[in-house]
């Protein structure tokens, strides 16, 4: 195995220690079923400690084995029978662990009060099952959907991820995967840009109906789901896991549409640093400035100072990770596409993919799944029923970290270089914040409508939403209407995305803190933060630092930041 690929060994030596783990946790929820089933209401406290520590013990074996096959499926994902092969045969355990849940939201308030006081570290995980307890269908109900998921929008997403991994787009004589085709929009020809977004528009098309018809099953499971659950509407689940309400998320919306404006004054300088008449979105990200390229040993050497100027101990964790093969960096056949931090248990550490090109960009993309990774190891300090963090405050030590390496990275460069990093991290705030804004706005929409749409009708609705964002400062092409369909959060993860533009501006509220030395223990505060993992809400992790995130004036201070950046960049002598 390549030294810049991952050792999933520090998961499971090999397939016969993998699967010797999935006999033992299948034998062991079929005796905690035996045990526990339909009795938790017998129990005194200390029993139903026993229990629930049993109940997380077998969790986390089922995470670590689900961990190892994706790990596996997303390094190749030609292993799409080995992927399916676990996820079924973990339901089997699954299944078994079903009633627990369920029980414990049925037992009565005083007991469960009881049983919540004496378990002070599981309080807010088990509080938030009794919040949410509505929202349960009967354990037979759970079980067939339990069954069914590996059928439904779980199969979907794979077929998805399968069919464009295997994407291929003809350019120059070679044939380049979709994540080297995107990173020839960042090409300072704009003839090869033009071409890229043509090529790779061609190619989107020849996989349009497939990925409509994805789009519309997902769609319909979840409107589903919703009926079945009685959710209000397609994404108060969403709200829920993230632990945040569906004013806080509409109130975020309508700040950073507000500030649209921002965005158009940023492109319209760059059309005249460019010197054209027009600007296409193929010109989006074409360079300007000095353009910098980065080798992944050298963005290591980066990300390693930055992160030991802001804390030895996020240095210490992106050492390790390094040193230890955590990370899978280049691109290859069959690989998926993207960049992610996969957490796996507090036994083993989690896992970064990236597909590393040589860009600028790419250094930062490092960083961000870095921030994730250390945010994770962090996270493993509390029970592992809490660790995972709600997706708007898992966002924050990616974007905190991008930020630290931005500002690292700006005060060692030429004015030359300095124009076209700015403008980059520009680029990179509006995706995190505006573009991701659209992309909710275009899954309201969408999930607004009961029956199928045909592929021009959601290409429609793309530009529409799209054009909201740009206004006239970016002429948005025929081809770009197809560019929703290779957006994989659409499919996988509905309604995620608003979490990315929800960390952008909380990060940016609490780096303008961090900048301005106002608050002296800052460091730690903010550790302390990453370290508390899902086990307390966003809204009182973010109160230590004097925020309320229900205050619609809080997303004004994100939004400040962002201004600031791109005063900084226009007063730049370009």
């Amino acid at each position: 195995m390549h030294k810049n690929e991952w050792n999933l060994k520090d998961l499971f030596e090999d397939e016969k220690a993998l699967k010797l783990c999935l006999e033992k946790s299948i034998e062991q929820s079929l005796k905690f079923r035996r045990d526990y089933e339909g009795k938790l209401g017998l129990l005194d406290s200390s029993k139903f400690t026993k229990a629930l520590k049993t109940y997380e013990q077998i969790l986390q074996n089922i995470s670590k084995i689900m961990s190892y096959v994706y790990l596996h499926f997303a390094g190749d994902t030609s292993k799409g029978g080995f992927l399916a092969k676990y996820e079924n045969e973990c339901k089997k355990a699954e299944e078994n662990l079903i009633f627990f849940e369920l029980e414990f939201c049925e037992l009565d308030e005083e007991k469960s009060a009881e049983f919540i006081k004496n378990l002070s570290e599981y309080a807010f995980y088990l509080s938030n099952l009794l919040k949410n307890k509505k929202h349960n269908l009967t354990q037979k109900e759970e079980r067939i959907m339990l069954y069914l998921s590996n059928t439904g929008a779980n199969a979907f997403s794979r077929l998805f991820d399968e069919n464009m991994s295997r994407l291929r787009v003809s350019f120059e004589g070679k044939s380049l995967s979709e994540e080297e085709m995107l990173s020839k929009l960042y090409n300072e020809d704009r003839k090869i840009r033009k071409k890229a977004a043509k090529k790779f528009s061609k190619a989107l098309k020849a996989n349009l109906d497939l990925n409509t018809y994805v789009f519309n099953m997902i769609k319909s499971e979840r409107k589903i789901v919703c009926e079945l659950r009685g959710y209000e509407n397609a994404e108060e689940s969403r709200h829920i896991s993230n632990q945040i309400t569906q004013k806080s998320v509409d109130a975020l919306i309508k700040t950073t549409e507000k500030h649209f404006d921002l965005v158009s004054l940023f492109y319209k300088k760059k059309k005249q640093i460019l010197g054209f008449k027009n600007l296409k979105d193929y010109d989006r990200y074409a360079p300007i400035g000095k353009e910098i390229s980065v080798k992944y040993e050298q963005s290591k050497e980066l990300v390693l100072k930055a992160f030991n100027a802001f804390s030895p101990e996020f240095a210490n964790i992106a050492k390790k990770a390094f040193d230890e093969r955590w990370i899978d960096v280049y691109p290859r056949e069959n690989k998926r596409g993207g960049a992610f931090s996969h957490s796996t248990t507090p036994d083993a550490h989690p896992y970064i993919m990236l597909n590393f090109t040589g860009r600028h960009r790419d250094l930062f993309t490092l960083a961000h799944e870095l921030g994730h990774t250390i945010h994770q190891k962090l996270s493993y300090s509390v029970n592992f029923l809490s660790q995972d963090t709600p997706l708007t405050t898992a966002e924050t030590a990616s974007v905190f970290a991008e930020m630290l390496v931005f500002d690292f990275v700006k005060d060692r460069l030429s004015k030359e270089e300095l124009v076209g990093v700015y403008a980059s991290k520009i680029e990179d705030v509006f995706a995190t914040l505006y573009r991701q804004i659209n992309f909710t706005t275009f899954e309201r929409r969408i999930h607004e409508h009961k029956e199928e749409l045909k592929s021009e009708q959601i290409n429609e609705i793309w530009l529409e939403e799209s054009k909201k964002m740009f206004g006239e400062s970016v002429i948005l092409t025929q081809n770009y209407e197809l560019w929703w369909s290779y957006i994989p959060h659409f499919i996988h993860s509905p309604f995620y995305c608003y979490a990315y533009a929800y960390a952008q501006l909380l990060v940016l509220a609490l780096y303008g803190l961090y900048k301005s030395k106002a608050c002296e223990n800052f460091t730690s505060l903010y550790i302390d933060l990453l370290k508390s993992g899902g086990s307390k809400s966003p809204k009182e992790l973010i109160s230590s630092f004097g925020f309320d995130i229900e205050d619609e004036n809080f997303w004004e201070l994100g939004i400040k930041e962002v201004e600031k950046l791109i005063n900084e960049f226009m007063e730049l002598k370009i």
